[in-house]
């Protein structure tokens, strides 16, 4: 409430004499109500609106102005004195659906612009990228021990493991069975190599991507240090977890001149090149984990299964492109959650055995705890990242020269909100202070309505739209869902 509402002593006495009248209501209708008497409710469910309905706002209390460079003259000023609670409520700008949908569904928007500017140019990028030589690659995870399937399981065979469990299932699981991704036997599992691979997925691509150009060189009798002279690796990739708990990577791998997405790389830069470099390159890679008395040594390599798919001049389709960019795009929404585990740091020891989860996610957990307690493993964080299953990566990570940046993608729709640019010759100096986050009971159920009718509203505007597409989704099927996807998919174990 602001200082003014609370100098009007009806007013005051009206809003603070809820609490007599709401005895006997749930916590959520006494918000409710509170909220029906609050002076500004107009201009709060303004500021919810503009947030797109966070789930988890963040609020600042201060102001900002505006001078003219020149002259040095006030051009505007602005307070949060005159907003309710005296606070402007901010996106929480949270990439994960599962803790904020609004945001969520902005970043996730904001990725396939970033992905597809790399394909079919645009956002600064010459459309002549397109023609540059493109693959869409999907590198796995290898395998740590037999686990249950969708759709049909291991058959059973004739006689048990080392440790008393059949050697097969037999059964049909449903793709959300909650057998899936577990494994046949828990004692025959490699809890700890399972583990050292998501915290060392990072290092394994970039070994990867170092290859690359070795292999590049090798092919085309191009020497290793003359090759990053004469062209450039641009990538962009996007880590999923599979059911089992394990990470593999979805990327676009685009070969440039040394100037970038502006340049045209050198004419033995075929696409079948590319293609044959990236198998051999996969192969090749080999590191060593941190030896430990714990597990012993250990060699970390990328899985048998490699899923390499042109992209030749199919790009010059929209509809590829588009695609492409869709099916990135939906995993950067999600985690460690979309696996069955959780999306909250672990804390302790004790807070694993009361996380709901499956069994094979609190072993995952459990694994993570236990080997981030070793020395020679501290450099990891694995306590830390026990949440991520030892992965501590970004979800989407690119080269500078592939495309765009989303600092660039967040300024331009600022432009757009604004109808104008941010203006030449201005400079803006404000002081901010942090003044909470999150949504009371009555609050969250209305930002929750109105992220709803925002969804609807997007719905009809793809139903109707002539083109088919509206900010990159497709407007009836096809999509993201409709890529072909043999790697991603394949059976783990």
């Amino acid at each position: 409430m602001s200082s003014g509402l609370l100098g009007d002593p009806s007013a005051r006495r009206a809003y603070l004499g809820l609490d007599e009248r709401l005895r006997g209501l749930s916590e959520v209708d006494r918000d409710l109500v509170r909220l029906g008497q609050m002076p500004g409710l107009s201009r709060w469910l303004e500021q919810v609106a503009a947030t797109g309905g966070c789930a988890r706002p963040v609020y600042l209390m201060g102001g900002s102005a505006t001078f003219d460079v020149a002259s040095g003259e006030l051009v505007r000023r602005y307070s949060t004195a005159g907003e309710p609670g005296e606070r402007l409520a901010l996106r929480c700008r949270n990439r994960r659906s599962s803790r904020c949908g609004p945001c969520s569904w902005l970043h996730q928007g904001d990725s396939w612009h970033l992905v597809h500017a790399g394909l079919a140019g645009g956002k600064g990028v010459p459309a002549e990228v397109r023609s540059h030589p493109t693959v869409f690659l999907t590198l796995t995870a290898p395998s740590f021990g037999r686990v249950h399937r969708a759709g049909r399981c291991h058959p059973k065979r004739p006689g048990v493991c080392a440790h008393g469990q059949a050697l097969g299932c037999g059964r049909v699981h449903p793709d959300n069975g909650a057998l899936v991704g577990g494994p046949l036997c828990v004692e025959c599992y490699d809890y700890p190599g399972h583990v050292l691979w998501n915290a060392h997925a990072g290092a394994l691509w970039k070994a990867f991507t170092d290859n690359l150009y070795h292999h590049l060189a090798a092919l085309t009798g191009v020497g290793r240090s003359a090759v990053r002279r004469l062209l450039r690796v641009s990538t962009v990739k996007v880590a999923e977890y599979q059911r089992r708990g394990v990470v593999h990577f979805h990327a676009v791998v685009r070969l440039d001149g040394p100037a970038g997405a502006v340049d045209w790389p050198p004419s033995w830069a075929t696409t079948d090149v590319l293609v044959e470099a990236a198998r051999t390159a996969v192969a090749a890679v080999a590191l060593a984990a941190p030896v430990s008395v714990a597990y012993g040594e250990r060699s970390l390599r990328f899985g048998a299964q490699l899923d390499v798919h042109e992209l030749r001049g199919e790009v010059d389709f929209p509809e590829t492109g588009e695609r492409v960019a869709a099916y990135v795009a939906k995993y950067t929404t999600k985690g460690a959650e979309a696996a069955g585990a959780v999306d909250r740091r672990v804390t302790s020891a004790a807070e694993i055995r009361l996380l709901r989860v499956s069994a094979h996610m609190r072993a995952l957990v459990g694994a993570c705890w236990r080997l981030g307690g070793l020395p020679e493993l501290a450099h990891l964080r694995l306590r830390a990242w026990a949440h991520m299953l030892g992965f501590k990566g970004h979800c989407l990570t690119k080269t500078r020269a592939y495309s765009t940046t989303y600092r660039r993608l967040r300024a331009e729709r600022g432009d757009y909100v604004r109808g104008a640019p941010a203006g030449e010759g201005e400079v803006t100096v404000g002081a901010w202070r942090f003044a909470g986050t999150g949504h009371r009971p009555g609050e969250a159920v209305i930002a929750e309505q109105i992220a709803l009718d925002l969804e609807r509203t997007r719905e009809i505007a793809r139903d109707y739209a002539p083109s088919g597409w509206v900010g990159g989704a497709r407007r009836r099927g096809g999509g993201a869902e409709s890529m072909a996807r043999p790697a991603s998919g394949a059976r783990d174990g």
